[in-house]
């Protein structure tokens, strides 16, 4: 083979492996998004049911962005929080909340937790406020209960979580 036809050769191996490389990056970009894997922790501590179903659409949009499988994110709920989860007919017998928002929010936090989300729900504030986590608290189960709410939010933030007060 003679000098000129070696450099053609060489250039046309070096273009298609450029374009090769250029191919199973784009494959790559395309399956993993825009975004790293994420650790998120949501701190929720008003009752205002607007507010919340802004925060609840924020989450949404969140999980949108990043995708599912590549968010790892954990609601906290304290203090006046706990009224997303809150059944109206539970309103009575609690204290010191001015709304119950759970139905309102149900389907919102069904669809939520269906994609991984989980909701913990500050023990110090159902205490304080007279609230059966069983009966009066929408969808909660006991691995959803945690002593204090801002001691996990803190504790969170320490695992590496992002702190997000929508």
């Amino acid at each position: 083979m003679n000098l000129k036809a070696g450099r053609v050769v060489t250039s046309v191996a070096g273009f298609l492996a450029a374009v090769c490389f250029l191919a199973l990056s784009m494959v790559g970009a395309a399956s993993a998004g825009p975004y790293a894997p994420q650790k998120v922790v949501y701190d929720i501590n008003y009752d205002d049911p607007v507010q919340q179903a802004g925060a609840l659409r924020n989450i949404q949009n969140h999980i949108n962005a990043v995708g599912a499988d590549s968010l790892d994110l954990v609601v906290v709920l304290r203090g006046d929080g706990l009224a997303l989860l809150l059944r109206s007919d539970s309103l009575t017998r609690t204290k010191n909340f001015d709304h119950a928002n759970a139905t309102e929010h149900m389907s919102a936090v069904d669809t939520l937790k269906r994609q991984g989300v989980s909701f913990k729900v500050c023990a110090s504030t159902a205490r304080g406020r007279n609230v059966n986590v069983e009966t009066d608290l929408y969808g909660v189960t006991a691995e959803d209960i945690v002593p204090n709410g801002v001691a996990e939010v803190a504790k969170l933030q320490g695992e590496g979580y992002t702190y997000i007060k929508p």
